[in-house]
């Protein structure tokens, strides 16, 4: 029950992404007459409020406990896009989008931490990947009753979202709070409180780059969300209108098909990948990430059909999406040292931001050079260095030893190599 209510949770604090953050770049340089500068480094930011968050909340959720961590961003995060109705200048529209930005973000390893001490090591797949599709619903929600309420012709039009942002909000921290009374570490979690070890903030990239494992898995972190997640919003968007000339309708359909498709197979792929290893699936995703970009690279050549081949990327990358995030966080939580899962977590999720970041100034450096067969090539190089690195990390995960059995009872390893066990084998 615990598990579903944070799943409830994260789906209703993903509003404010989905109600906010697609307008503001219109609103603060045309609404407000704030000019492109001031609604390129709102973006800005509100990214760096993200990079500086998640790992220092990951850290926070090692040592004291994640549940106060996450509510306390999330208001944090709460007071900080509920200003938003109240600014008048550009200067605190950036501080507001920063601040918005740390909550947001600060919250995500903080839940990620949750659902390892709440859930036991046979369900993190599932309650990863229901929380992942939830956190979907809650953002195409945010978008959609935004999208019919939001007025950018009027210098308070947006004010609806930055509310609905702030509710959102204040309503998951009070959920996460409720279901977090009593809880206590799931006994097949894999998880010790008492071993916290959080150290100082460069010991996880200490960590990352001391561990073969942990650096592959970075570069897949790194390399998928280039791959897709870094576009999403910005570069496939502007490659769909400067290039294949298709409608903004088209555009919105293929994110709707987008949503669509991961609500619809998550379940299912959940349940036919369970007993698959987390490189192979990682595998599966890149080569997934290929064929979207082929599509994409087919579609300039039939100017015909241009529109129907870019929704049906959309569906394409949707599919991975479906074993993108059920099965990376499990699997960095696994190689995480002990005792710094949280601060991992949120090295990783600072990774994924700073180059997310990166991605639409590419493409639009790119682009707008008319440079669209480069933009196609670089990002279709960059889905092969991802399954390339998961191929590295499936060789190196099976070169590792077997874990040492310990008996329960006494505390005491044994001096013989256990064979691992079936959960841990598809762990890995």
């Amino acid at each position: 029950m615990r598990a579903k209510l944070l799943i409830l949770a994260s789906s209703i604090g993903m509003l404010g992404w989905g109600a906010v953050l697609p307008y503001q770049y219109a609103y603060a340089a045309d609404t407000r007459g704030w000019g492109a500068l001031a609604a390129a480094a709102a973006s800005s930011l509100f990214s760096v409020g993200a990079l500086v968050a998640a790992p220092f909340a990951g850290r926070l959720s090692d040592r004291f406990d994640p549940v106060r961590v996450a509510v306390l961003a999330q208001l944090l995060g709460a007071a900080g896009v509920g200003a938003l109705v109240l600014v008048d200048t550009p200067a605190t529209f950036l501080l507001g989008m920063f601040v918005f930005g740390l909550g947001l973000s600060a919250a995500m390893p903080a839940k990620q931490v949750i659902v390892l001490r709440w859930v036991g090591m046979h369900d993190r797949r599932k309650v990863f990947a229901y929380k992942f599709t939830g956190e979907s619903i809650g953002m195409a929600i945010g978008a959609y009753v935004a999208g019919h309420l939001v007025d950018l012709a009027r210098a308070d039009g947006l004010d609806v979202g930055f509310v609905t942002a702030a509710l959102g909000f204040v309503l998951s921290s009070a959920i996460i709070w409720s279901a977090g009374l009593g809880a206590t570490t799931h006994p097949d979690s894999g998880l010790d409180s008492s071993t916290a070890n959080p150290g100082r903030p460069l010991d996880a990239l200490r960590a990352i780059g001391s561990s073969p494992a942990l650096r592959w898995t970075a570069v897949i972190t790194v390399t998928l969300a280039l791959g897709f997640y870094a576009q999403f919003e910005a570069g496939l968007p502007a490659y769909a209108i400067t290039v294949l000339d298709v409608d903004s309708a088209a555009i919105g359909t293929a994110a709707a098909v987008n949503a669509i498709i991961i609500v619809l197979l998550q379940v299912v792929v959940v349940r036919l990948t369970a007993r698959r290893s987390a490189p192979a699936l990682l595998m599966a995703v890149g080569s997934i990430w290929v064929l979207a970009w082929l599509i994409l690279s087919a579609a300039q050549f039939r100017p015909e059909i241009a529109a129907a081949l870019f929704i049906t990327t959309f569906g394409v990358f949707a599919v991975g999406e479906t074993m993108y995030s059920p099965v990376l966080n499990p699997l960095t939580a696994a190689l995480a040292p002990q005792g710094m899962v949280g601060q991992t977590l949120g090295t990783f999720a600072a990774l994924q931001t700073t180059f997310s970041a990166i991605g639409p100034l590419v493409a639009g450096a790119l682009l707008g050079a008319g440079l669209a067969g480069s933009f196609l090539a670089l990002h279709l190089g960059i889905s092969v260095v991802a399954v390339y690195a998961a191929w590295r990390l499936r060789r190196v995960m099976a070169a590792r030893p077997a874990p040492v059995q310990t008996s329960s009872s006494t505390g005491v390893s044994s001096s013989r190599p256990a064979r691992p066990t079936e959960r841990e084998s598809v762990a890995a």
